[in-house]
Parts: C-alpha cells; structure tokens; sequence
C-alpha cells in the first residue's frame, strides 16, 4: 500500500493531496495537462520533496516532514518508467533488463527474471539491439527493466505518450497483465481516459496540485464516469 499526504508550494501551483494506491492494482493520476500529475510522482519517487506531510509505502516512511525523514531516491524501491524507453543503444535487450537487476539485494530480489520476460512477450527479442525495436518494443523493455529492480512500488509516468495509437494497443494489455500478475502498486499519470478506462477503475483526478472535481464521490471513480 502506498500512502501520499503531501503539501507543496511549487510556482502558482499550490499542492495539498492525499491518496492511496494498493497492491495488485493501477491506481492513475489523470488531469488537465499542467495540473501537477508529473510533480506528484516526482515527489513519491524522491526526485522533489515535499513542503510537509508523509509519503508512506508498505508502512516504511519515504518522506516525513514532522519526523525529518527523507529517503534517498536509491534506496526507495521505486521502478519508474517514462514517457521515452530510455534504453542503453550499445546494449542488447538482454543486458537492458539485466541492468536494473544491479545493486537489487538478495532480500529483496523478488521477481524472477523468466517470469518478467514472459509477462512482457520479450523473449524473442532478448538478442536484439534496442535501435531495432519499435516503439512499443522498446516500453515493454523499459518497463520489464523497471520491473526487475524488484520494487515495492512501479510509477509510470504517461509511457505511452511517445506511442501511435497502434503501438499503444499493443503495450496496453501488457501493463494490465503486469498489475494482475504481480502484487505491488502501480501508479499511472496519463489524460488518456481511454488507457485509463482500459487499466483501471481507480482514478485520482488533479487539477491544479489538488483533488479536482472527478473525486466528489469518493477515489474509486468507475470506468463509465470517464
């Protein structure tokens, strides 16, 4: 479970936001584009901190204004995907993925490397360079990448904006099948309301730094209210 209560005082926006997002299951952050989507998951991941509040993740603090804790980025357990694949181009599919198993400790090197490869339909390809893959080729790697740092939480940061609307067919089902299969949380920044409505039902709208009107009714907002 992660646990977000933040405030933040970032140029004209003026964040105050609280949300949670569970194992096994997409929780996306969707918004006008400005709103503070990206800023959110920078502050999760460590990248930017907080004013005040907490950000907790399976109970373990990664920010805690009250108790000065503040966890390094390195040592937070977040895999994170953006919007480019951002491959090494000197290295085949297979030590890209391998790579973000480097520095993982046995305790907890939780995913196996077989297993990841198959959720992801990369098997084919792990002989290939990265400037050879399509577009959506190269996100099912970034994300497999991601995945096997083995983290407690998986953040992914509109990765199919750079995508046709084919490619993104094609990666869709693979993100679904990532958050039915393994149990940790996911969170999804995307405006998409049709990769939204095809990922999940559980949507924390944003409009500038704050819970927008989307959230009247409550953090589960059904597929049809999209």
């Amino acid at each position: 479970m992660l646990g977000v209560n933040v405030k933040k005082k970032l140029g004209a926006l003026d964040f105050d936001l609280s949300f949670e997002a569970s194992e096994g299951r997409v929780t996306a952050l969707s918004g006008p584009s400005g709103a503070g989507k990206s800023t959110v998951i920078h502050m999760i991941a460590g990248l930017l901190k907080p004013d005040s509040g907490t950000i907790l993740l399976k109970n373990r603090p990664l920010f805690d204004s009250d108790k000065c804790i503040d966890i390094p980025v390195e040592k937070r357990r977040i895999g994170y995907v953006f919007q480019e694949a951002l491959l090494f181009p000197h290295m085949k599919v297979m030590r890209n993925l391998t790579y973000g198993m480097k520095g993982v400790s046995k305790g907890h090197a939780n995913l196996d490397f077989d297993h990841v490869v198959g959720l992801l339909g990369l098997s084919h390809i792990l002989k290939r360079s990265p400037t050879t893959l399509s577009g959506g080729e190269k996100q099912r790697v970034a994300i497999g990448r991601a995945l096997l740092m083995s983290p407690a939480l998986l953040v992914m940061d509109e990765p199919l904006a750079s995508l046709d609307q084919e490619r993104k067919d094609e990666v869709l089902p693979y993100i679904k099948e990532v958050s039915l299969a393994l149990e940790i949380p996911i969170v999804y920044v995307s405006h998409s309301a049709q990769e939204i409505a095809a990922l999940t039902d559980r949507v924390v709208f944003i409009e500038a730094g704050r819970r927008g009107r989307g959230n009247k009714s409550g953090p589960r907002i059904t597929r049809n209210a999209l």
